[in-house]
C-alpha cells in the first residue's frame, strides 16, 4: 500500500521549504518595515467564529468534531481569527493593532471548481482600528512595497467598493440583484439582455457592464447617476482615496509603475463581509493571469465577536503563497536547491565519537551562521568523499582520538 497525502494536500520538501521561506522572508521584512507585528491564531476555530455571522459559506469549512460534539473548523481565512483574536485576547490594546501572518488555511474544494486543493498557505495584513482614506491607502501602498519587495513589474490592482456596488444594484428588484452582479462581474451580456427588466433597468445593468477601467473615467461617470446617501458617501471616499494614492505615488518615484490600478465595480469576493473598498492583484506570466492576493474593508466584522458588541473597522489583504511561486519561479529569483553544510565531521574510528561531536558543535557557535553535519560512522572514507561531493559539501575534518584533527579541502 503506498501511503500519500489526503486529496487537496502535499507535502512539502526541503526545496519546496526553501523557496516558500524566500518569498515569505522578503514580505516580512516588508510587513517589518510598516510596523507590523505577527500573530499566529489557532488552526481549528468554532464553526461559529468561522463562519463570521454568514458571510463564509458553511460548505466551504473543513469541519471535525471533538470528543463534545462541538462543532469546529479548519480555519478557511485568517481575517475572521484574527478579528476575535484581537478584540478579546488583545482587549484593552491601543488602536490601531498592525498584525501579520504567515500561514495555512483550509477550504473544502467546491464541486465547481478547476482545483482539488483544500490546503493553501498565506501571508498578509490585518490593520485593527484604523478607519478612514489613509488607512485605505496604507494597506493599498504596504500591497504595492510587497510585491516591489519580490521585483514583480507586470501586475495591476482591480480595485472597487462593496457600499458603492451595492447602491449601484439597489434600484434593481431584490431577488434579482446577486445574479446581476454576477452577470456584470463574468461580462455576460447575454444574461443581462435575457432578464425580466423594464428598458430603464435594462439600459442600468447594460450601463454597469463597461463600468471598468481608468479609476478618473469610471468616477466621471459613476457620478453621473443617482445614488443613495450611504453610494454618495462611498463614492465621495473612493473619489478622496485615488487623489491621495496619486499624490502619494507622485511623490515615491520608486511606486510610479506598480500601482496600475483599475476601477471594477462589480468585484465580488469570496467571502462576503466586506463593507468598503475591495480589490485583487493581479500577475501577468507567459502561462496567463493569477490572482495573487486579495483583500478590503471590513467595518462591521469585529463586532460579531466584542464581548460588549462594540464595532471596530479593520481593513487587511493577504496573499497566496503558490501563486507568487507560479510567477517567481520561471523569473529565476528563488533558491534552486536546499543550503548546501559547509563541514562533514568525521570520527575516524570509534574512540574519536566524543571529539568529533565536541568540534561540530565548536564549528556550531561560531558568530557566522555554519552548517555542520557529522558522519555516523560504517562507511569507509571513499565512501564518506563520494556522500560529501553528492551533498556539495566542500570541507572533511577527520577527528582523532586525542582530539586533533585534519580538514580535507574537497573544492
Amino acid at each position: 500500500m503506498v501511503h500519500q497525502p489526503p486529496a487537496g494536500a502535499r507535502d512539502l520538501l526541503p526545496l519546496d521549504v526553501a523557496q516558500k521561506r524566500w518569498i515569505e522572508n522578503r514580505l516580512q521584512q516588508v510587513f517589518h518595515g510598516w510596523g507590523y507585528h505577527r500573530i499566529i491564531t489557532s488552526t481549528i476555530e468554532r464553526l461559529d467564529t468561522l463562519m463570521a455571522g454568514g458571510a463564509i459559506n458553511r460548505s466551504t469549512v473543513i469541519q471535525v468534531q471533538d470528543g463534545e460534539e462541538e462543532s469546529l473548523g479548519l480555519r478557511p481565512e485568517l481575517t475572521a481569527s484574527i478579528a476575535r483574536a484581537s478584540v478579546t485576547r488583545m482587549a484593552g490594546a491601543s488602536y490601531p493593532l498592525r498584525l501579520y501572518y504567515n500561514a495555512n488555511v483550509f477550504r473544502r474544494a467546491t464541486e465547481n471548481s478547476y482545483s482539488s486543493q483544500q490546503e493553501f498557505y498565506q501571508a498578509g495584513v490585518e490593520l485593527i482600528g484604523g478607519g478612514g482614506t489613509v488607512a485605505d491607502a496604507e494597506i493599498l501602498l504596504l500591497l504595492a512595497d510587497c510585491l516591489k519587495s519580490l521585483e514583480l513589474s507586470k501586475w495591476h490592482l482591480i480595485l472597487g467598493e462593496a457600499e458603492l456596488t451595492r447602491s449601484l444594484l439597489a434600484p434593481f428588484p431584490s431577488g434579482l440583484q446577486d445574479k446581476i452582479r454576477r452577470a456584470i462581474a463574468h461580462l455576460d451580456r447575454v444574461t443581462l439582455e435575457t432578464l425580466r427588466l423594464s428598458e430603464e433597468l435594462q439600459e442600468r445593468a447594460l450601463f454597469l457592464l463597461d463600468l471598468r477601467g481608468r479609476p478618473a473615467d469610471i468616477l466621471q461617470q459613476v457620478a453621473t447617476l443617482e445614488l443613495d446617501p450611504s453610494g454618495q458617501e462611498a463614492l465621495s471616499n473612493l473619489k478622496s482615496l485615488v487623489e491621495l494614492l496619486q499624490e502619494c505615488l507622485s511623490d515615491a518615484k520608486g511606486h510610479e509603475d506598480t500601482l496600475n490600478i483599475i476601477l471594477d465595480l462589480s468585484l465580488i469576493q469570496t467571502f462576503d463581509y466586506y463593507t468598503g473598498i475591495v480589490f485583487e492583484v493581479v500577475g501577468e506570466s507567459e502561462t496567463g493571469q493569477r490572482i495573487l492576493g486579495q483583500g478590503g474593508r471590513y467595518d462591521r466584522l469585529l463586532q460579531l465577536y466584542h464581548p460588549q458588541g462594540q464595532n471596530v473597522p479593520g481593513i487587511g489583504f493577504c496573499l497566496n503563497i503558490e501563486d507568487l511561486y507560479q510567477i517567481l519561479l520561471p523569473t529565476g529569483q528563488l533558491p534552486r536547491q536546499i543550503p548546501r553544510s559547509d563541514f562533514l565531521v568525521v570520527p575516524q574510528t570509534s574512540q574519536a565519537d566524543a571529539a568529533a561531536i565536541s568540534c561540530a558543535q565548536k564549528l556550531r557557535s561560531e558568530a557566522n551562521l555554519v552548517r555542520v553535519e557529522l558522519d555516523l560512522g560504517g562507511r569507509p572514507p571513499d565512501a564518506i568523499r563520494e556522500y560529501a561531493r553528492r551533498r556539495q559539501i566542500g570541507k572533511i575534518i577527520w577527528v582523532k582520538p586525542d582530539g586533533s584533527s585534519e580538514i580535507e579541502q574537497l573544492f
